[in-house]
């Protein structure tokens, strides 16, 4: 799903690209695969910025660019991405790896890796879109256990994906069932409104369900990939990092939050507490955001 329609561009069309062996999936893959079985996968793309596009990532945010340096000292996370033939899945992944709009988008390989500052600390995402690389079914049970996250992406014009994306998540809780492994549901195709046919309400009530994040984004538009991509790093650092490091990057966040934010989420909490109809609004509400568990 390319669409060439464009809303707000968090990426610079000039970036430059290089080429080089596959990082990570080549390493995870080989280790498990029957030798020559890897010669099926396409080779990664890798996006690194210079120093005249530091700022393409997310011009708006102040504390959220794409980061020029090494990351060998960053840490790294993979992520895959999961869902249906065309909801969309791969134009998520080139927005991300700064390839959508090159000339060889084609032949841009189904791995990227970037690395990017959240919060102001760096993080090295490499993203998985090899979910429906061939039928094997080897190679989709591998991609339910080897990701830091997941993102299950499914189209709102088409409510066959929907059900696909909770058939999904169930086989995630069935692979992983000892681990709280990040989950994204993502519902693309959201410009589309004329064409919905699963709404928002939908989408966030499954959230809610399978204990999962949810964001509706826009490929199309480059609705919401900066703030989904940013928002797995966090889900990550909130499992994996400790209780101080996570204490200090919400501190920072709330700093920079309004007076009159503030105090709507204390007042919903309360009245939560006392109301199980309001503590499950509270609860599909708080699916929409990514910087908290």
């Amino acid at each position: 799903y390319l669409d060439k329609r464009r809303g707000s561009m968090p990426f610079s069309v000039h970036q430059h690209l290089h080429r080089r062996s596959m990082p990570v999936d080549e390493r995870d893959l080989r280790a498990a695969l029957p030798q020559g079985e890897l010669s099926g996968l396409v080779r990664c793309t890798s996006y690194s910025p210079g120093e005249a596009h530091r700022e393409s990532w997310a011009s708006d945010s102040s504390d959220s660019v794409i980061s020029s340096g090494s990351d060998s000292d960053s840490s790294l996370y993979k992520v895959i991405l999961l869902g249906e033939h065309g909801v969309g899945k791969t134009s998520l992944a080139r927005i991300f790896g700064g390839v959508e709009d090159c000339a060889d988008a084609e032949e841009a390989g189904n791995t990227y890796d970037r690395s990017i500052i959240v919060d102001g600390e760096e993080a090295s995402l490499v993203v998985f879109d090899i979910w429906e690389q061939d039928d094997s079914q080897w190679l989709q049970n591998h991609c339910m256990k080897m990701g830091d996250a997941y993102i299950i992406v499914y189209s709102v014009t088409d409510k066959v994906s929907f059900e696909k994306a909770s058939e999904l998540r169930i086989q995630l809780r069935r692979a992983r069932q000892t681990e709280d492994i990040p989950i994204i549901l993502v519902g693309n195709k959201s410009d589309l409104v004329r064409s919905r046919e699963v709404s928002v309400d939908e989408g966030r009530a499954c959230a809610v369900v399978f204990d999962c994040k949810f964001i509706e984004t826009s490929a199309a538009l480059h609705h919401n990939v900066k703030d989904l991509f940013e928002g797995i790093v966090r889900q990550i650092r909130l499992r994996k990092d400790s209780k101080e490091d996570n204490a200090r990057r919400m501190a920072n966040t709330k700093r920079r939050e309004s007076i009159g934010k503030k105090a709507k989420r204390f007042l919903g909490r309360i009245v939560a507490k006392n109301n199980k109809k309001m503590a499950f609004k509270a609860k599909s509400k708080s699916c929409h955001d990514l910087s908290v568990l």
